[in-house]
């Protein structure tokens, strides 16, 4: 379903839930008015924080961000499914996978679905109105994982992070080579035809020390491409963050955290030509279509 609203732009919290760090922003910034979604890393230590600040947070805005790797040196988990070596779904330690190759080398699908239903299921339970789909590192874009994800959005009635290629998705240098993108361009089709709203573009946070974060990000909001647009951000209060991901994985996170609780910076945001919003109107827009009241 094309977007027909004015231009509109998603600030999103990618890894809400990993640790105690990013929920504290993912809270503030939700209340400050710079983050308007979010989604929950369920199989992480911090999950059960993330859902209860979903559920008391004011205008909070919670998805489910479907997890199938364990990237971090020291700081990893375990899938919800107790998955054995048989699955694929782990490595030697019995852990997830620390980057997206080795799932798409390794994993069963059948147990990739299994996991990520249960995450969904786990959100649930815990009381989060969850408002949409999307993935970690970009795991359920994969060619081999795709069809899976589309699945799972159509049977919650959820929407789901997709635009119409792998070119107007920010972070697919996490996924190693693509191969053969039709799977891809299928679901895309699908979804389509199913009512879901695409996304004309996603960009995530500049993983990289910045001299001018401001000027940099500024830019690189200002010149988002395409009518409904997603920010794949990373806010992160810093704490155990300079544990988990050092060095410049955590001076980004932090860095975002503090650029994005500076009145100026959300006087500058809020004032450009597109609206902010989340992502519960997308998955109300979605329910009203199947005729469903909106949740």
């Amino acid at each position: 379903m094309t977007w027909t609203g004015p231009k509109a732009m998603v600030l999103h919290q990618d890894d809400v839930g990993m640790c105690h760090g990013a929920n504290v922003a993912y809270a503030e910034l939700t209340q400050f008015g710079t983050c308007s979604s979010g989604s929950v890393m369920v199989p992480c230590p911090w999950f059960r924080e993330a859902a209860e600040m979903a559920r008391v947070v004011p205008g909070a805005d919670m998805g489910v961000h479907l997890t199938l790797t364990a990237e971090k040196e020291h700081y990893r988990w375990r899938p919800l499914t107790g998955a054995s070596r048989a699955s694929g779904l782990v490595d030697e330690e019995g852990l997830m996978w620390r980057d997206v190759p080795s799932v798409r080398r390794s994993a069963d699908p059948s147990a990739v679905a299994e996991e990520l239903e249960a995450q969904i299921e786990a959100a649930y339970t815990l009381g989060i109105d969850v408002t949409h789909l999307d993935g970690h590192m970009g795991g359920v874009f994969a060619p081999e994982f795709c069809h899976i994800y589309l699945a799972l959005a159509g049977k919650y009635r959820l929407p789901l992070l997709l635009t119409p290629s792998y070119d107007s998705y920010g972070s697919t240098g996490n996924l190693g080579e693509i191969g053969d993108p039709g799977p891809y361009a299928e679901v895309v089709a699908e979804a389509q035809r199913s009512g879901f709203t695409l996304f004309d573009q996603v960009f995530e946070s500049i993983w990289e020390d910045l001299d001018d974060i401001d000027g940099a990000y500024r830019r690189l909001i200002s010149g988002a491409a395409g009518d409904l647009v997603f920010a794949a951000l990373h806010f992160n209060a810093p704490g155990d963050i300079q544990a988990i991901d050092p060095p410049t994985g955590a001076r980004v996170r932090v860095g975002e955290y503090d650029l994005f609780r500076r009145q100026d910076f959300k006087d500058w945001l809020l004032g450009q030509e597109r609206e902010v919003i989340g992502m519960r109107p997308l998955r109300d827009r979605l329910r009203a279509k199947d005729g469903a009241a909106p949740a």
